[in-house]
């Protein structure tokens, strides 16, 4: 009993959508043993990184895991160990070769008292990117999640820090990023309480509904780096929370097929997600930021049984709308205009991948993001000069799992921006390509 009460834990915050660690789902049960040598067959990091022991035992039952990663990338245009916000540099190159293990994080589990019916779980995940302008010898800890739930069979309330819920896919990068600023928003992990209600519809079809109140990440845009001067000076703070949702519709008609980093299978899903905030700057009228878009994972060559990946070919989409959402990296700057008449800068966001196995342990995906400005007007009047017109990334990874904890992969990216606003000239458009190995041990 003790033994399946930890392999139900370890599943707590796998997504119920595609991505691993997008929104927790009710527990599973795993009954693959551990510890499988040199074939991975019969697991490859179960659960969200591993479960490789038993449990340690505290006031309640508590498991420990996460990854140790070593990153090496090679730029032909310097950007850092990790694509950021800044955008390809334009013109130029400057080569560079960087390690980094910061990336390497570990989490805490806890399976608690039920609470009428419910059952109480919590997790804590941190990371050592803490510092990122410090150098990778350097690695400072930083809170990802924490969290607690009470799971009844078709309802969860969530409260903690967790990923926002504008934008439920991330880019199945080696990149850290995941495609951040490039189309993928790799929304902000957010203190927040959600509420998330299932439907069945039937054996095979089911709906699922989340409403959220989240803290108005928004208020950071107007006092660093991505805001613009007239506004840095003044500062600004979120006049009301964040409210967000989300509504799936998911499916078995079609089985399941690997999701975020092939640690899951998912059933074929499409829905809808939406934000909506507002803003207070000194000197100016209240801003309004909001986003919705649409998702979809299919599942289009599916698992023979539902639990081995080979032959599998997974779909992964997301579009949206995006006003004044670059702390979400669905924009590069969060407001256009003057004051007193400030107001958010639009933008759109495209997402795609596939992802392919054709062998238990071998993964390859391909993808496509893009980012763009909508009105180019305003925004090079708000910046004074140069600004993005668009961001994009096309991507290509490899991954295999050597056994059940160790896992090499290699990547190439090509990153692409394109600058509006330059002075004649000048170089107006920025490239960079990519090269990348890794190395996980999951535990």
């Amino acid at each position: 009993m003790f033994k399946k009460l930890f392999m139900l834990t370890s599943t707590l915050v796998l997504g119920a959508v595609p991505v691993m660690a997008t929104e927790p789902v009710p527990l599973g049960t795993a009954t693959a043993p551990y510890n499988c040598d040199f074939t991975p067959d019969c697991e490859v990091a179960p659960g969200i990184y591993g479960a490789m022991a038993s449990p340690v035992t505290s006031k309640f039952n508590l498991s420990i895991g996460g990854y140790v990663k070593l990153d090496y990338a090679h730029n032909t245009n310097a950007s850092g160990p990790t694509t950021t916000s800044a955008g390809a540099p334009a013109g130029g190159s400057k080569q560079e070769s960087i390690f980094t293990a910061k990336q390497s994080r570990i989490w805490f589990k806890v399976a608690g008292p039920t609470f009428l019916g419910a059952k109480t779980n919590a997790l804590v995940e941190a990371d050592f990117y803490g510092n990122s302008s410090l150098s990778n010898e350097f690695g400072n800890m930083r809170m990802r999640h924490a969290y607690g739930t009470l799971d009844w069979a078709n309802t969860q309330v969530l409260f903690g820090q967790f990923w926002d819920v504008f934008g439920p896919a991330a880019a199945d990068t080696i990149d850290f990023r995941q495609g951040g600023d490039t189309g993928a928003p790799n929304s902000p992990r957010v203190p927040q309480i959600r509420l998330t209600q299932k439907l069945n519809l039937n054996a095979d079809n089911a709906l699922k509904f989340v409403v959220a109140v989240q803290n108005p990440v928004q208020d950071s845009a107007s006092t660093g780096s991505n805001a613009f001067p007239t506004v840095t000076a003044n500062g600004g703070y979120g006049d009301m929370v964040n409210a967000a949702g989300q509504i799936m519709f998911s499916s078995k008609a079609l089985g399941v097929s690997p999701g975020f980093m092939g640690l899951g299978m998912s059933p074929l899903q499409v829905g809808l997600f939406g934000l909506f905030g507002s803003e207070r700057i000194d000197g100016n009228k209240a801003i309004d930021s909001y986003g919705y878009g649409l998702y979809g994972f299919v599942p289009l060559v599916k698992s023979r049984d539902g639990k081995h990946r080979a032959m599998t070919l997974s779909l992964e989409t997301q579009a949206a709308m995006v006003n004044g959402l670059n702390v979400q990296n669905g924009t590069s700057i969060a407001f256009v205009g003057t004051k007193p008449n400030l107001h958010a800068a639009k933008g759109f966001t495209l997402y795609g991948q596939l992802k392919f196995y054709p062998t238990q342990d071998l993964g390859l995906t391909a993808g496509y993001n893009r980012r763009g400005a909508i009105n180019y007007t305003a925004y090079r009047a708000s910046t004074g000069g140069s600004f993005q017109k668009y961001n994009e990334m096309t991507y290509v990874n490899a991954t295999y799992d050597l056994n059940a904890a160790i896992r090499v992969a290699t990547e190439f990216e090509h990153h692409v921006t394109q600058y509006g606003g330059v002075a004649a000239g000048r170089p107006d458009l920025g490239q960079n390509n990519v090269f990348r190995l890794a190395a996980y041990y999951f535990f």
